[in-house]
């Protein structure tokens, strides 16, 4: 009862929220980017809140509960992302103008083919993506009313589709600044507490779980024996799977200037830093007082079932009910950015006609949603940092090499980035769909379709510098040097 009323209290607080930001979406610009209106501050807290996902709240705890200390190297991986965002792409995206990622791959190789090409690809990031949201919605709704699955997976999308439906991304921003900040206070204080709590003994048995761990951290995915080239696998997806994210990069079109973008970009580094502090307390914990959960396979509810072993009674039905609502957070926060983004792909950039009105827009939402909301209710039994860790794949191996090239080359054609996307699309999506329907054994196999990106990241990057290089297939545009320089150079505005 104490969950739900919490989890009601943050429903209803974030529709409140929402609706504050619906007097200001008047047009396309005000809903996809707020007009570049939104203060640094408000816009660091906003992207954060929306990175701070199911995987970060439920799944690195998850997964270290079942894998070891290696888990950590996702958290690394998640918070380095943004020093690459910071230094290879917030400020020339900025001054593209661009709203979305499509958006800017017409704006630089003069292609509408490749804008829809790439629109097509925001759907597979964005409902990878949206997946383990929904599901982590579905579990932890479960886990504290007893309701089921499925009731999680349906309010969560409800409410995440109308809170952006009637206000975008400003309702968004506000919306996603509020939950970091719950995120961070309900997440933190009850393992600050649980750790308390434990006892100096749990503790100490927390930290000796495994010491051969501690002495060599990798991350050993499915028992492939190859930590190594586990984690190095790991750590491009997650770092440069960021640079890709189309959620992500859309938000720094939201900054008055390029400048502004950057130092917003420095500003999430910190507030991400921060907060990964302590998912790994409840997978540490996890593995003294809930060994169980890896044997049954539900490692993912770690993180809401650690609390009451640790302070039975009263209080540690209170400190479930607060981490719920946190984790719950984590699900609406991420959800509204990966919904906005999805409703350009689907209406702004997809559209033939060009098509950026209000309805349309909000009609895309609603119809993300469902399509999300269907795939999710199958789900249940996926781990969470699974899908994310595909949907970071696929962004790594597509967009990540697209703006790098289109920012910092100015030989990419329209030809190399078209072949470059299918392949590295092609090839991330094929690995994951085979190591979830294959069983390959120990070895360097199971690693490189579990976590394909330390090899399609490579290959998407070679075809596209490879087929653009071949002139008798096509040539950079005439403006391409124009545009290169645009992106580059600073503006008044940029100070």
């Amino acid at each position: 009862m104490t969950g739900m009323l919490a989890i009601g209290l943050l429903l209803v607080t974030s529709v409140l929220i929402g609706v504050y930001g619906v007097r200001a979406a008047r047009s396309a610009p005000d809903f996809l980017i707020a007009s570049h209106q939104v203060r640094p501050g408000w816009n660091a807290m906003a992207i954060a809140g929306e990175y701070v996902s199911a995987a970060s709240v439920l799944g690195l705890a998850g997964l270290m509960l079942k894998e070891g200390v290696g888990t950590l190297w996702y958290a690394v991986g998640f918070t380095a992302g943004y020093v690459a965002v910071a230094a290879l792409v917030a400020g020339p995206m900025r001054r593209s103008g661009a709203y979305t990622v499509p958006d800017f791959a017409e704006y630089r190789l003069g292609s509408p083919t490749i804008r829809r090409l790439c629109a097509l690809i925001v759907l597979v990031i964005m409902w990878l993506y949206l997946v383990p949201q929904f599901k982590g919605a579905g579990v932890v709704l479960h886990l504290v009313s007893g309701t089921p699955y499925w009731v999680g997976v349906v309010l969560a999308g409800l409410v995440v589709s109308v809170s952006i439906a009637v206000g975008g991304m400003r309702s968004a921003t506000y919306v996603q600044g509020f939950h970091y900040l719950v995120k961070l206070l309900f997440i933190a204080v009850p393992a600050i507490v649980l750790v308390v709590g434990a006892g100096e003994g749990a503790r100490a048995e927390a930290l000796r779980v495994d010491t051969t761990e501690w002495s060599r951290p990798l991350l050993d995915v499915g028992g492939s024996g190859q930590p190594l080239l586990a984690t190095w696998s790991v750590l491009l997806a997650t770092t440069l799977g960021a640079v890709g994210l189309p959620h992500v990069i859309m938000r720094f079109h939201t900054s008055p200037t390029a400048r502004i973008a950057r130092r917003v970009a420095v500003g999430v580094i910190v507030l991400l830093g921060v907060f990964y502090l302590f998912p790994a307390v409840y997978g540490l914990l996890g593995r003294v007082f809930t060994p169980e959960l890896a044997t049954t396979g539900d490692t993912d509810t770690v993180t809401v079932v650690l609390p009451a072993q640790i302070v039975p009674g009263t209080w540690g039905a209170v400190l479930t009910a607060v981490v719920a609502a946190g984790a719950f957070a984590a699900f609406l926060s991420t959800s509204s950015g990966l919904l906005l983004a999805l409703a350009g792909g689907l209406s702004h950039d997809l559209a033939r006609d060009g098509a950026r009105g209000l309805p349309r827009l909000r009609l895309a939402v609603a119809g993300g949603t469902l399509v999300a909301v269907l795939l999710s209710l199958p789900a249940a039994r996926v781990d969470i940092n699974v899908l994310v860790g595909w949907a970071f794949a696929v962004a790594a191996s597509t967009f990540c090499p697209l703006l790098v090239l289109g920012i910092w080359w100015r030989g990419l054609t329209a030809t190399g980035a078209a072949a470059g996307l299918a392949t590295g699309v092609c090839a991330a999506t094929g690995a994951a769909l085979t190591s979830a329907m294959t069983e390959t054994g120990p070895g360097a196999v199971t690693v490189l379709l579990a976590q394909p990106a330390a090899w399609t990241v490579p290959l998407a990057f070679a075809v596209m510098i490879g087929v653009s290089r071949v002139r008798r297939w096509g040539v950079p545009p005439s403006w391409a040097g124009h545009a290169v320089l645009r992106l580059h150079a600073p503006t008044p505005r940029d100070g």
